[in-house]
């Protein structure tokens, strides 16, 4: 695959999740090879911050944090927001699990997370396991607060 190569599938079941390091809010930078062996990771991309669904889904995960810590889970959610987007949305909603800025859109196309209609950028969660393996995808624009229960019940099935 040349350096201009897109991947044109989402990661499937059982793949090891694509590595990142990615911006928080506060710049400070956050890499999924951290947690491999420590934690459980679902990483979720969505939209934009602000929009209806994803507020509504990032207060969904925000609700429901605890349950993932319970679980030996880290939340991570990922847009194309910049680090001071994340910063005010984060504040705003009083959000504790991790926001990351993916300005080029890079870690979105090396998941395949692909747009929805050709212009919004799609609604992905990915469960990965302590081993860095993809054990659960789930994809839905629209039922943006079904992710936070389908990853929780994924959650369960591997504890």
């Amino acid at each position: 695959m040349g350096p201009i190569d897109v991947v044109e599938a989402m990661i499937a079941v059982g793949s090891p999740a694509p590595d990142f390091t990615l911006q928080t809010g506060n710049g400070d930078s956050v890499s999924l090879k951290n947690f491999r062996g420590e934690k459980n990771v679902v990483v979720y991309f969505y939209p934009k911050d602000f929009t209806r669904g994803c507020t509504a889904e990032a207060c969904s995960f925000r609700d429901s944090y605890e349950a993932f810590k319970n679980l030996g889970a880290e939340v991570i959610g990922i847009s194309g927001d910049d680090q001071k987007s994340h910063q005010t949305f984060a504040a705003e909603h009083k959000l504790q699990f991790i926001l990351l800025s993916d300005l080029d859109g890079s870690v979105r196309k090396a998941y395949g997370v692909k747009k929805s209609l050709g212009i919004i950028p799609g609604r992905v969660s990915f469960v990965i396991d302590k081993q860095g393996i993809v054990r659960h995808v789930f994809v839905s624009q629209t039922r943006a607060t079904a992710h936070v229960d389908e990853a929780l019940a994924v959650l369960r099935s591997l504890a």
